[in-house]
């Protein structure tokens, strides 16, 4: 008789568990592209832009190097069998002279460019979240998951991406 019990116990526990989770099936759940809408927002390119602009003098200036320490090498290859020893050691100096300039140069503007990338980056992806809970407010979703994390998603209906692109598009 105890064995029935719990058997019984056990069935109803069962079904109670089925039953919450067809409940919870009914909940409203959205789904978006993140990666997407913030490659398709205008300021993605706006900020890419920007960033270039910022550092446009420093870029060019590793660029002049970039074109001096070719030249250089050129001239060295060119000229090698001409050349007294003297003027090859000179020519060898200038070179490690403007590769250093250029290493001690390139390395800091990488990192302020990432940098700014990422604050850059970090303030958009504040505005997308921003969007999404509005949206999601506003239409009663229990749920928005990243569209990364999703194997199958029968409705369209559901993909709040372009809501979220045409929200976030107005804000500036």
């Amino acid at each position: 008789m105890n064995t029935m019990k719990k058997t019984a116990i056990a069935a109803m526990m069962l079904g109670t568990g089925m039953m919450s989770t067809a409940a919870s099936a009914a909940d409203k759940i959205g789904i978006i592209n993140v990666q997407g809408v913030f490659q398709s927002l205008p300021q993605a390119a706006a900020i890419q832009e920007n960033i270039r602009a910022e550092f446009k003098d420093q870029i060019e200036e590793i660029s002049r190097l970039e074109k001096d320490i070719k030249y250089y090498l050129e001239k060295q290859q060119r000229d090698a069998a001409t050349m007294s020893e003297a003027e090859k050691t000179e020519l060898q100096e200038k070179l490690v002279g403007l590769r250093d300039d250029y290493q001690s140069k390139t390395k800091p503007l990488q990192q302020n460019i990432q940098r700014r990338q990422m604050e850059e980056r970090d303030k958009l992806l504040g505005l997308i979240q921003q969007a999404i809970n509005n949206i999601a407010e506003e239409e009663n979703y229990d749920l928005v998951i990243n569209a990364n994390a999703v194997a199958y998603m029968g409705d369209e209906g559901n993909d709040l991406s372009k809501q979220v692109i045409d929200k976030v598009s107005k804000a500036n």
